[in-house]
């Protein structure tokens, strides 16, 4: 599958990624991660299902073919799944994910606050 970015698939463990050519797992979850929108849209799942169009909403209205790019992307990867009723939610492993951010949000709060003082 590719992503419309320079002719990349999804990056998988194993293969070569942006910053590895040992597609070191963690190398290529930067990379899914890194692209654009990817984070937000699964952080914006991280409280349960939303559907194509609310997403959109909660991620300052991104382009519709971005968003669809990106929810493809991100379900051949294992982190998303599209529901019966067309919802889109995390699967357990995209939910394990958000739990492994949720300190780096924390930490980014005392950060903001330490620039704001």
């Amino acid at each position: 599958m590719e992503d419309g970015v320079g002719g990349r698939g999804v990056p998988r463990p194993g293969g070569e990624v942006r910053g590895s050519r040992s597609g070191r797992p963690l190398m290529a979850a930067l990379d899914l991660l890194g692209r654009r929108w990817a984070l937000r849209i699964l952080w914006e799942l991280r409280d349960g299902p939303v559907g194509a169009r609310d997403l959109r909403e909660r991620c300052d209205a991104m382009s519709p073919s971005v968003l669809y790019q990106r929810l493809r992307e991100l379900a051949a990867a294992g982190l998303l799944a599209q529901g019966d009723q067309g919802r889109y939610g995390l699967t357990s492993v995209g939910a394990g994910l958000a739990e492994a951010i949720a300190p780096l949000d924390g930490w980014s709060r005392t950060w903001a606050e330490t620039l704001s003082d």
